[in-house]
């Protein structure tokens, strides 16, 4: 990964893309800023990327939910730092198919952090009073403030999937919107946002053994809708979509990460892992004690 050097950002560049020897750097879309990503992207396309892999595991089930939940337990103690020092805003994008597991996601790695800093916004599609603006004005309303966190289930990326996919939109105004989220994501990324991407990678078997799952089960009825069996028969549509959204807006501000996520602990283990990491590399503190609180006693 190149260090976004024309790009001045606020904070380390391990904080969204991991330090040296990281693990999480073998799992990063190389960012579209010229020859040289263009080069690193030939081997990378999305089919190249095992959904079944485990590059994070300790080898069993167990330990791997026994290392997430002490993650999580971690988690909440950098949460509060990050929520007092305020220095930083963080979004973390979760975008996949259905049944990828953006909602486990959400709850195997934030189960433990204070509701008070960690924000979570599920994505539906828009309203007819968000269609009368501009679509990345609902986005932007959600953007998380200072000392706080945001995670997106689904978010703007689906602007240039199922519009792609159905035809709604031309080519070129697909690049266009590409374009346009690489700027609105700089401007987030200079002005404090650590902005983490992750794509959650599931196979075709995968998805079809979860959508079944929903059927078989009266109580993940909820979780299913006949219009799904429409979308999964453009599987290979929403595949070709996504690598092309991955290549056209992984960039040194903000890139992409792609998350084997057949499963569902791994999955976990590893977004649990990266948000960590990325919390770390901030260098994170209190703010400076109140001198006038010094030799105060309450009485």
């Amino acid at each position: 990964m190149p260090c976004p050097t024309d790009v001045p950002l606020p904070f380390p560049v391990a904080a969204i893309q991991g330090g040296k020897g990281s693990l999480w750097q073998d799992w990063l879309i190389a960012p579209a800023d010229g020859e040289r990503s263009d080069k690193a992207r030939k081997n990378q396309a999305l089919k190249s990327f095992d959904t079944g892999a485990k590059p994070f595991s300790q080898g069993k089930k167990a330990a791997d939910l026994a290392a997430t939940e002490a993650l999580a337990l971690e988690l909440d103690g950098l949460q509060d730092r990050f929520y007092a020092d305020r220095r930083f805003k963080m979004l973390l994008v979760l975008q996949g198919t259905d049944t990828s597991g953006k909602d486990g996601t959400v709850r195997g790695v934030f189960a433990r952090t204070s509701p008070l800093g960690v924000h979570t916004v599920g994505w539906k599609a828009p309203t007819e009073a968000e269609r009368d603006h501009d679509y990345l004005w609902r986005i932007h309303q959600k953007m998380p403030g200072a000392g706080e966190i945001m995670v997106f289930n689904r978010s703007h990326y689906e602007d240039v999937l199922v519009p792609v996919v159905n035809g709604w939109i031309t080519p070129e105004q697909t690049q266009q919107r590409y374009r346009q989220i690489n700027d609105f994501e700089r401007l987030l990324a200079q002005s404090g946002t650590v902005i983490i991407k992750c794509m959650l990678h599931i196979g075709s078997e995968e998805q079809k053994q979860r959508l079944q799952e929903r059927v078989d089960d009266p109580a993940k009825h909820w979780k299913f809708s006949l219009g799904d069996l429409e979308v999964r028969k453009q599987w290979p549509a929403y595949q070709e979509a996504y690598q092309n959204l991955l290549h056209a807006t992984s960039t040194p501000w903000a890139p992409w990460t792609v998350v084997p996520a057949d499963s569902k602990t791994h999955r976990n283990l590893m977004i649990a892992t990266i948000v960590r990491d990325s919390l770390q590399a901030l260098d994170l503190r209190y703010p400076p004690a109140n001198p006038a609180l010094k030799g105060l006693r309450i009485e």
